[in-house]
């Protein structure tokens, strides 16, 4: 499949495919002297293996060098960069699924609470108790009317 690809792309060259599948995997190419920089993953720990080619790791700032067949672990939290070398960089990422985007509340909706400034006396500022009092506890005013329901 490597060899069918034109030598000049890089990139994403294969992914995993599934609408219901719990695990995420790419082949990536970088060519050479590319790569990206730093940045932290802060959802999924990503296992990264090489093979082929070669470059350079720095995770939380430790540079390890990369070869063929190199096995490594890139824990979520931890800041990370690829730089591919002369002869650019093959790499299979493997990590869980991250959860798509959706469009909608992240939240149900619930209705608000309802306005219940028509309980307070506007003589003594005195909030009634009970949610139908016509009249203040303390000293005897008439509350106001209970506005209309929406």
């Amino acid at each position: 499949m490597v060899a069918a690809v034109a030598q000049g792309q890089s990139g994403a060259l294969w992914r995993l495919e599934g609408a219901d599948r719990q695990l995420d995997a790419n082949l990536v190419r970088h060519l050479p002297g590319t790569g990206g920089a730093a940045y932290t993953e802060d959802e999924v720990d990503v296992m990264l293996v090489v093979v082929a080619g070669g470059g350079t790791l720095t995770l939380d700032g430790t540079k390890s060098r990369l070869t063929p067949g190199f096995i490594g672990l890139l824990p979520r939290g931890t800041s990370r960069a690829l730089l591919a070398g002369p002869e650019g960089l093959l790499v299979l990422t493997a990590h869980h699924r991250r959860r798509g985007m959706s469009i909608g509340r992240s939240t149900p909706a619930v209705a608000p609470e309802p306005c219940a400034l028509h309980l307070v006396c506007a003589r003594c500022h005195r909030h009634a108790i009970e949610a139908d009092a016509r009249y203040c506890t303390g000293c005897g005013t008439a509350l106001t009317d209970r506005p209309a329901s929406r």
